[in-house]
């Protein structure tokens, strides 16, 4: 299902946009959301939607392990040596917002290592709906909440939710089994939201994850214009 307000936003052009060598860096989008929202499920399934057409890498965050880089090398959706791990030993928004170091090292690593990239995922750990990514780090942000966490996420707002250049509303499928209505959450967010784009997705369908790659596709080719 995907029940769109879509306003295509121009990611900003940052002062760090080119690579020594002069020719523009890679895009990079960050994905955050609370736990068990589908954040790596989705990161996943761009990777294997895009991965024939762009040059991608991933950065993941945990606090204390690599098991989300882990399960994206289990999946295959990458060569390992276009994901890597960052473990922030701290609160996940800490180090994709406050202190973005490690991070930042990560992003550059991947660019001097298997680049020149096209785009360069960046997955915050789980966390609430107050996490968002310092535009140092990255130049867009996608922000995916879940059904089952309740039809009220959207009207509770937050950073993540009201912010966020990318609203996914994830696992849609489930609606009927946890009594979320999509109607209500999707006026909900329309009106956090405004003129900021949402999606509606379920992972479990073929191209699920459709509406997300196809506003990937537009920050890019905003990006390289």
């Amino acid at each position: 299902m995907h029940l769109d307000h879509s306003h295509e936003t121009t990611p900003a052009v940052s002062a760090d946009a080119a690579r020594p060598d002069g020719t523009k860096r890679a895009l990079r989008i960050g994905l955050g959301g609370p736990v068990g929202s589908g954040k790596t499920a989705t990161v996943a399934a761009l990777c294997r939607a895009l991965r024939e057409e762009l040059s991608i890498a991933v950065v993941t965050n945990d606090i204390y392990t690599r098991e989300d880089a882990e399960f994206l090398l289990r999946n295959a959706v990458l060569p390992p040596e276009r994901i890597q791990a960052v473990e922030t030993g701290a609160c996940p928004h800490t180090a994709i917002r406050d202190d973005i170091s490690a991070n930042l090292e990560a992003v550059e690593d991947l660019e001097d290592a298997v680049g020149p990239l096209d785009l360069i995922l960046v997955e915050s750990g789980g966390d609430n709906l107050t996490a968002t990514f310092s535009k140092g780090l990255v130049d867009a942000q996608v922000f995916v909440i879940d059904v089952a966490g309740g039809d009220d996420i959207p009207r509770k707002g937050g950073p993540g939710v009201t912010t966020a250049d990318l609203l996914v509303v994830n696992k849609t499928d489930l609606a009927p089994y946890v009594g979320s209505d999509l109607g209500r959450m999707a006026r909900d967010a329309g009106e956090q939201r405004g003129e900021l784009p949402v999606v509606f997705t379920s992972l479990t369908s073929e191209d699920g994850v459709k509406p997300v790659t196809d506003w990937v596709r537009s920050q890019l080719a905003a990006w390289c214009a």
